[in-house]
């Protein structure tokens, strides 16, 4: 029976992903309607689904409440004045705009969660490529490339890097010393890449500035005590974990929205229900049947079952285990989301290391506080590298490419999987290419 319902669960899950690689309908009503059917031919109880997508609501309460907050400034015009500067200070010449998404998503993405960092900025996006005149999807595709591979610029910068190194006792010194230039090449590799695969905003020059609209900024005084309540936010999202009193990310992105819409209301420029009503409820309504979808797989055993064969693969050798674990990983990473991948391989990969005498017993303690020997790191080191950078493979690959996706509806584009993925895999193959070459000179 439990056979069964691991078949039912996989050819469920791929099935979504089939209908939105086909395109025959949209995501999120795809992954919907998958989640249901798990409910409804009993893999999943409507207690065991809901209990998924509860295990996850820190990721649902941060991207509602950034979502929230970003919806709250738009009264104030500050996107349509910030994305025409931008134009300005890049001479409206191409190269200089996708260079400058790089310079800025970067350093940014190096210390907030890659998604958040998407909804901050992607809203600039849209007018700044209606005044140069080009599509914005291939603007918004790149902002998503540099911010999911700035996550491995620290140890923070994505959940992923986090989950693994914080199982390994990996300090955010000792992971920037050691691999903190791995998220740096990483960015690299997507610069050399901007005049192949941007090449028609690349050489894209707008030769007459003067013509550029010039929005005026409304509500200063909203727009002020609105602007604090960001920083605020921002610095509580960098320094919240380690107050006294622990503040989670979700918890400061919650507050700040209940901020925005009490500061919003009051001022009177805009109406609760309006900024509820915009709030891209689509996006959140997907993750949480992809919650759905993935707990039907860990529930049945077919995560842990394919990671076990994984551990199969590897045998002693580290270095083959190393490039096999980055590339799979990689792979997988591009169709399942990073977090729950992760999450059920450290464990098998642990065990699997004490099982042929590599680590000691203690490895896989649920409070180890020890550090894992030398020899073995790589093969950590290269689940983090393939479970971030997998993410840039497919338009379900990583959270930001969906907001992405959200985002560019919001403005009447669509980012197709096609269309995504025709960026995506030379991205992804080269950066996993290099990330092999890293790893082995690094450490093999």
């Amino acid at each position: 029976m439990e056979t069964l319902s691991g078949v039912t669960a996989s050819v469920i899950f791929f099935g979504v992903l089939a209908l939105i690689a086909t395109e025959r309908m949209h995501l999120t009503i795809a992954a919907f309607l998958g989640a249901m059917l798990l409910v409804f031919l009993h893999v999943l109880t409507l207690d065991e689904a809901i209990h998924y997508i509860s295990r996850s609501y820190a990721t649902l309460a941060l991207f509602f409440g950034v979502m929230v907050m970003v919806r709250a400034f738009e009264p104030t015009k500050i996107f349509d004045y910030l994305a025409t500067q931008i134009v300005v200070i890049s001479k409206g010449e191409g190269k200089r705009l996708l260079l400058g998404i790089v310079a800025i998503t970067a350093p940014i993405c190096a210390v907030l969660p890659n998604a958040t960092t998407v909804m901050l900025l992607a809203p600039l996006l849209p007018t700044i490529a209606q005044e140069i005149n080009v599509n914005v999807v291939p603007l918004l595709i790149l902002m998503v490339f540099v911010a999911n591979s700035a996550g491995l610029m620290t140890l923070v910068g994505d959940p992923a890097t986090f989950i693994v190194g914080d199982a390994i006792n990996m300090s955010f010194a000792d992971y920037l010393m050691k691999l903190g230039v791995a998220g740096v090449i990483a960015v690299g590799v997507i610069v050399a890449l901007l005049p192949i695969l941007f090449a028609d905003i690349w050489h894209k020059r707008l030769d007459n500035l003067s013509q550029l609209p010039h929005p005026v900024v409304n509500h200063p005084r909203m727009l002020a005590l609105g602007s604090l309540i960001v920083a605020l936010v921002l610095v509580m999202f960098v320094i919240g974990d380690q107050l006294p009193v622990p503040i989670s990310p979700p918890a400061i992105a919650l507050l700040g929205a209940a901020l925005c819409l009490l500061l919003t209301h009051h001022s009177g420029i805009d109406t609760v229900q309006n900024i509820l009503r915009d709030i891209d409820w689509s996006t959140l309504v997907f993750f949480m049947s992809v919650f759905v979808l993935i707990g039907g797989l860990q529930e049945t055993g077919m995560i842990s079952a394919a990671s076990g064969l994984l551990s199969f693969v590897i045998g002693k050798n580290i270095a083959l285990g190393s490039l096999v674990l980055l590339f799979v990983t990689g792979i997988l990473s591009s169709l399942i989301p990073n977090i729950p991948l992760v999450v059920a391989m450290v464990p098998l990969l642990k065990e699997y290391l004490v099982t042929v005498n590599l680590a000691g017993s203690d490895l896989l303690a649920t409070d180890f506080a020890g550090q894992v020997p030398p020899e073995i790191l790589p093969l950590f080191v290269a689940m983090m590298f393939g479970a971030t950078l997998g993410g840039n493979g497919t338009l379900v690959g990583a959270s930001s490419n969906i907001v992405a996706a959200g985002i560019a509806e919001q403005h009447g584009k669509t980012i197709t999987f096609h269309g995504f993925l025709r960026y995506g895999l030379p991205v992804m193959a080269a950066q996993l290419v290099v990330m092999s070459l890293f790893v082995t000179v690094r450490f093999l």
